[in-house]
C-alpha cells in the first residue's frame, strides 16, 4: 500500500491537552488496524510559533516524538529540555510530557503512539 502525500488526512486542533494555539496533524495512518492494533497515532505534527501541545500522562501506551525541523521546549516529566531536528524523545506508560514551540519557525515532528 502506498499513500501519496495529498492522500493523508489533515486535521487542525486547538487547545490540545490545554495547550495554547493550533496544532496541525498530518495523519500518516488513520486507524489502529493500520498498525496491527499495536498503536493508535502515527502523524506529522506542526506547531507554529507560540503554540503548544499541553501536558498529558500516558496510560496503557507510550509516545515517541522525532523532531524533523525547528526547536521545541519539551517537558519530560517536568524536566524541561530543548529538542532540535534529529532528536527523539519517548514518554513511557505512566509518565507525562508536553511540547511547546518557543521559537520563530514552525516545529515539525513525527508522533507515534504505541500500546504497552
Amino acid at each position: 500500500m502506498i499513500k501519496r502525500s495529498n492522500e493523508h488526512k489533515m486535521d487542525v486542533s486547538e487547545g490540545v491537552f490545554g495547550g495554547r494555539g493550533e496544532i496541525q496533524f498530518k495523519r500518516l495512518i488513520e486507524t489502529p488496524d493500520e498498525l496491527y492494533d499495536k498503536g493508535r497515532v502515527f502523524s506529522i505534527v506542526t506547531l507554529n510559533p507560540g503554540c503548544e501541545l499541553g501536558w498529558h500522562v500516558h496510560k496503557g501506551d507510550g509516545e515517541y516524538y522525532h523532531i524533523l525541523s525547528g526547536e521545541g521546549e519539551y517537558s519530560d516529566n517536568g524536566n524541561i529540555v530543548t529538542l532540535r531536528a534529529g532528536d527523539t524523545a519517548f514518554c513511557p506508560n505512566g509518565e507525562g510530557h508536553s511540547i511547546a514551540n518557543r521559537g520563530n519557525n514552525p516545529l515539525v515532528f513525527v508522533a507515534l503512539i504505541v500500546y504497552k
